[in-house]
C-alpha cells in the first residue's frame, strides 16, 4: 500500500506544479496520477525488495492535452525512490526523449522531495568507438567487412572521408568532443558514421586499450548512478534480448514507464524478424573464409584455431554447399517454368513446403556447427587478450576479436532465419509470417528469405512483464474502437490488467469540425477516387493557410501533386523531397511569414507531428488508413484469425485502422486554444457497416456530413 508520506509527497508536488504554472487541476491528469500511484504503490515486495505480487502493471489511455508526462513523473518518481528501484522511461520518438530530458524532468526533479538524477540512455551505435576509428585509419581494408551485405560497401575511403575521421579522432583526443553522435555540430549519414561504432560482438570491453576513456562505458557509469533512465523501446528490447541488465538496469530492479506504448508491439516484432539473402550470404561467406585464413596466418597457424577452421570446412558443416542447395530449391519453386515471377511470394499460414523446410533444416544444422566454431575462436582471442595464450600477441587478438565477432553475429542471423524456416510453429500459437522477396543486386537477382512473428505477446510476457518490478503503459491511443482488448492481446498483458481511459480536456465540439464531404467515387477504385481527391484539393487548397494532407500511398500522393495547378505546387512541401524535420521547419517559417503552407505526407506524418496554434488549422485525410493488403505479416495474422473461426477484417483490420485514424485526426488540436477542421475524403465511414464504429471511436468533433 502507498504510505501516507508518499501520498503527501505526490499531492504536494502536484499542488506546487499547478501553483507555479497558475493552472487549475485537470480531471484527467489527477486521475492519471492516482492510477499510477495505486498500481505502483500497491506492489508488494519481500525483504530483498523483490516483487511478490502480480498486480504490477497498468494501461492508461490519456487523451491529448491531459498532461500525462508530468502525471506519471510526479507519481512514479517518489515511489521508485522509496522502493529503491530505477525508473526507466521508454519512448518511441527522439522528440519525446528530448522533451523529457530538457524540459519535463528538470521541472519534476525540483518538485519532488530529495535529489533526483536522470540520464538519457543510448545504444552503442550512438557513441564513437576509438579503437574502431584507429584501426580504420590504419587499415582501410576493414571497411568492407563492416557492411551488412558485402555488395553494399566494398571500396576504399576517399581522402575527404579519411580527413573527417582523423578530425573526429583528434577532436575527441583533445577533449573538444565527448564521442556522442548527437553532440556533433554536423550530421553524419549512417554509412559515414557506422564504421566508427561498435556493438557487443566487436567490443572487447575492459580488455580494450581505450576502455578507460570509452564514451559508451563512461555513459554507462553515469546511467548506473542515475535514479531515472530515459531510453527508447528499441534499447529496452535490445537489453531484454541480451538477458536484461546488460545495457539498462535489471528488470527486477526497474519500474518501467512506456510512453507512446502503442508502438511497443511492432517494435518487439521487429526485434524477432530475420532475413537472409542467398547470393549476398554466399559472398559474405567467401569473404569470411578469406578473413579466417588471414587470421590463421597472423596467429602462425595456432593449432587450436587450425583445428576449429578445419572443422568449419568439414562436410555437413560447410555452409556454402547448403546455400547452393537453397538457391536451387527456390529457383525450382518460384522461377523455373513460371510464366510470371512475383516480386514477393508469401507462404500461406507461414507453412514452408517440405522440400524447402528440409533444405533449411540442413542449413540450420550446418550454420549452428559453423557458428559454434566461430564462437570458440572468439573465446581463444578473448583469452589471448587476457594474456592466457602466449603464442598470440595481444595486438593481434585485439585487432581480430571484433572482426570475428561480426562474423559470429552474422552467422547467428543466418541460423535464426533457417531455424524459423525449418521449424513449424507450435500448435495453437500465433504463426510466423514467412515469405521470399526477389531483389536486384550487383550479382543479379537474389532471393531474400524473410521471417517475422505476427505477435510478440508471448515474448514480452516471458521476458518483460514476468520480471519487471512494475510498469505503466500509456499513450493517447491505447484503445481500438474504444476497447483495450487489442493492446492487451498484442502485448501479452494479463487479461485482468488495470486499464484506465482518461478524457482529453479539449473542447472538441467548440474548437474543431470533422467534415465528410459528398463524394461519388469508391475508394476501392483507386484511379476514380484519386481523380475526385484531386478535384477536391484543387478547389480547396487555394484557400489553405496551414494544411496537412495525408495520403495512403506514394502513388496517390505523387499523382495528386502532379495534377495540382502550378501556382499551388509552390506552396506544397512534399514528403520525400526533404527530410521530415526540414519540412516542418520550412512549414513553420512560411506560417510565421503569413504565407500559405501545405504539407503532403504519408503515414509518418500522421503521428508525432506537433504543430500547435496557427501552424496547423486543417488536416485532410484522403483515404481511411487501412493496412496494405499484401503485407505478409498482416496477411498471415488474418489467415490465423479466420482459421480460428474469427473475422479478420472486423477483429484485426478495422481496429488497427481505428488506431491509425485516431492518430491522424490527433494532429489537429495540440493545445486547448487550437481550432480547425479535419476533412475525411472517404465516405466508407458513413456507407459501410464498420463506419459507425470508426466514427464513434474518434474525439467528439462537431460533425458535418455531406
Amino acid at each position: 500500500m502507498l504510505s501516507d508520506d508518499l501520498k503527501q509527497t505526490i499531492q504536494q508536488s502536484y499542488r506546487t506544479f499547478l501553483q507555479q504554472h497558475d493552472l487549475k487541476p485537470r480531471y484527467g491528469q489527477k486521475m492519471m496520477i492516482a492510477a499510477v500511484a495505486r498500481t505502483l504503490g500497491g506492489i508488494s515486495f519481500g525483504d530483498k525488495k523483490e516483487r511478490t505480487s502480480e498486480n504490477h502493471l497498468c494501461v492508461i489511455e490519456a487523451g491529448t492535452g491531459t498532461g500525462k508526462t508530468m502525471a506519471y513523473l510526479l507519481s512514479a518518481i517518489p515511489i521508485a525512490k522509496a522502493r529503491s528501484k530505477s525508473l526507466v522511461i521508454s519512448t518511441a520518438t527522439v522528440a519525446l526523449q528530448e522533451q523529457l530530458i530538457n524540459k519535463d524532468l528538470p521541472e519534476a526533479a525540483k518538485l519532488v522531495d530529495g535529489y533526483v538524477s536522470y540520464v538519457l540512455a543510448k545504444g552503442r551505435g550512438r557513441y564513437f568507438c576509438i579503437s574502431q576509428a584507429e584501426k580504420l585509419l590504419i587499415s582501410q581494408d576493414e571497411l568492407g567487412q563492416m557492411a551488412l551485405y558485402e555488395d553494399e560497401v566494398d571500396q576504399k575511403l576517399d581522402a575527404g572521408v579519411i580527413a573527417l575521421y582523423r578530425q573526429l579522432l583528434d577532436r575527441f583526443a583533445a577533449g573538444e568532443w565527448d564521442g556522442d553522435r548527437d553532440s556533433l555540430e554536423q550530421e553524419l549519414d549512417e554509412p559515414l558514421w557506422y564504421p566508427l561504432t561498435s556493438d557487443h560482438t566487436r567490443c572487447t570491453n575492459r580488455r580494450c586499450s581505450n576502455f578507460s576513456v570509452c564514451p559508451f562505458y563512461k555513459s554507462r557509469d553515469t546511467m548506473d548512478k542515475a535514479d531515472i533512465v530515459v531510453a527508447n523501446h528499441d534499447l529496452v528490447l535490445a537489453d531484454l534480448s541480451l538477458g536484461g541488465g546488460a545495457i539498462l538496469p535489471e528488470p527486477e530492479n526497474s519500474i518501467y514507464i512506456f510512453d507512446e506504448a502503442h508502438h511497443l508491439a511492432s517494435k518487439a516484432i521487429g526485434h524477432f524478424s530475420y532475413s537472409m539473402r542467398i547470393k549476398a550470404t554466399q559472398k559474405w561467406l567467401k569473404g569470411s573464409e578469406k578473413q579466417l585464413n588471414q587470421l590463421l596466418d597472423e596467429t602462425d597457424h595456432h593449432p587450436v584455431i587450425t583445428n576449429y577452421l578445419e572443422k568449419m570446412a568439414q562436410p555437413g558443416v560447410d555452409m556454402m554447399s547448403f546455400l547452393d542447395g537453397f538457391n536451387t530449391t527456390l529457383h525450382l519453386m518460384l522461377i523455373d517454368g513460371q510464366e510470371s515471377v512475383p516480386e514477393r511470394f508469401r507462404f500461406p499460414q507461414g507453412l514452408i513446403p517440405e522440400k524447402l523446410s528440409e533444405t533449411a533444416k540442413q542449413m540450420a544444422f550446418a550454420t549452428e556447427k559453423w557458428m559454434l566454431k566461430a564462437e570458440q575462436i572468439l573465446d581463444v582471442l578473448k583469452e589471448a587478450l587476457d594474456g592466457g595464450v602466449p603464442e598470440i600477441s595481444k595486438d593481434v587478438a585485439e585487432r581480430w576479436y571484433p572482426r570475428v565477432g561480426q562474423i559470429w553475429l552474422r552467422s547467428q542471423a543466418i541460423y535464426a532465419l533457417n531455424k524459423s524456416y525449418a521449424t513449424p510453429d507450435p500448435e495453437g500459437s500465433a504463426p510466423t509470417a514467412r515469405w521470399i522477396s526477389l531483389r536486384e543486386s550487383l550479382d543479379g537477382r537474389d532471393f531474400d528469405c524473410q521471417s517475422s512473428p505476427v505477435s510478440a505477446a508471448a515474448t514480452l510476457q516471458e521476458n518483460l512483464w514476468k520480471h519487471a518490478f512494475g510498469a505503466v503503459l500509456t499513450s493517447a491511443t491505447m484503445t481500438a474502437l474504444g476497447r483495450f482488448d487489442r493492446i492487451i492481446d498484442e502485448l501479452g498483458l494479463p487479461a485482468d490488467v488495470t486499464c484506465e481511459r482518461l478524457p482529453s480536456p479539449f473542447d472538441y465540439q467548440q474548437r474543431a469540425t470533422l467534415m465528410i464531404p459528398p463524394m461519388s467515387s469508391d475508394p476501392g477504385k483507386p484511379d476514380e477516387h484519386q481523380e475526385e481527391v484531386s478535384r477536391f484539393l484543387n478547389k480547396t487548397l487555394p484557400e489553405a493557410r496551414a494544411t496537412l494532407v495525408l495520403f495512403s500511398s506514394w502513388r496517390q500522393m505523387y499523382a495528386v501533386l502532379e495534377a495540382l495547378p502550378e501556382r499551388l505546387k509552390g506552396f506544397v512541401l512534399a514528403q520525400g523531397d526533404l527530410t521530415k524535420n526540414e519540412i516542418i521547419r520550412q512549414h513553420k517559417l512560411r506560417v510565421d511569414d503569413d504565407a500559405p503552407s501545405i504539407i503532403f505526407g504519408l503515414a509518418s506524418f500522421a503521428e508525432g507531428v506537433d504543430l500547435p496554434g496557427d501552424y496547423l488549422t486543417e488536416v485532410i485525410i484522403t483515404k481511411l488508413p487501412f493496412s496494405v493488403p499484401d503485407d505478409p505479416v498482416d496477411a498471415t495474422m488474418s489467415e490465423w484469425i479466420e482459421q480460428s473461426g474469427g473475422n479478420a477484417f472486423m477483429e484485426w483490420t478495422v481496429p488497427e485502422t481505428s488506431v491509425r485514424l485516431t492518430q491522424a485526426v490527433g494532429r489537429l488540436l495540440r493545445t486547448e486554444q487550437d481550432s480547425g477542421r479535419v476533412v475525411l475524403l472517404d465516405r466508407r465511414v458513413v456507407t459501410r457497416r464498420y463506419g459507425r464504429q470508426l466514427l464513434d471511436s474518434l474525439p467528439p468533433f462537431r460533425r458535418e456530413i455531406g
